[in-house]
């Protein structure tokens, strides 16, 4: 991968991880994810990594995500790669679970949509 990108996607990753905090700062760690509930869920499903290597795509998540201060996006990889979604990481056989603190707009990387790209809004 070039260093370029790398480095840019770790930006990334930081700033959003700052600014989007769960509690005080980054993802809600707790030890049951499933015991908090969410507003908006998606799946990695296993073998993504490949269909998208041989051209194809799967529909998982919109390219441009609007929610609100208080809400909490889930983000389940089943996938055996790494996938970057705007300003998350999400490693293989992972989940994330996001509740947002701060408005404002992210835009990132996205190895799971199309595009290459996600944009995600957080409003008041």
């Amino acid at each position: 991968m070039n260093r370029h990108i790398t480095a840019a996607a770790f930006v990334i990753v930081t700033m959003a991880a700052a600014a989007c905090g769960g509690g005080e700062t980054g993802p809600l760690v707790v030890a049951d994810v499933d015991s908090v509930a969410a507003d908006y869920v998606y799946t990695i499903p296993a073998g993504t990594g490949a269909i998208f290597d041989s051209g194809g795509s799967v529909d998982i998540l919109p390219a441009e995500l609007i929610v609100h201060v208080g809400e909490v996006m889930r983000i389940i990889n089943e996938d055996d790669r790494n996938h970057l979604i705007g300003p998350f990481y999400v490693g293989a056989g992972e989940t994330l679970t996001q509740r947002f603190s701060t408005r404002g707009d992210f835009t990132g990387l996205c190895t799971v949509h199309p595009s290459g790209q996600f944009v995600l809004r957080v409003e008041p």
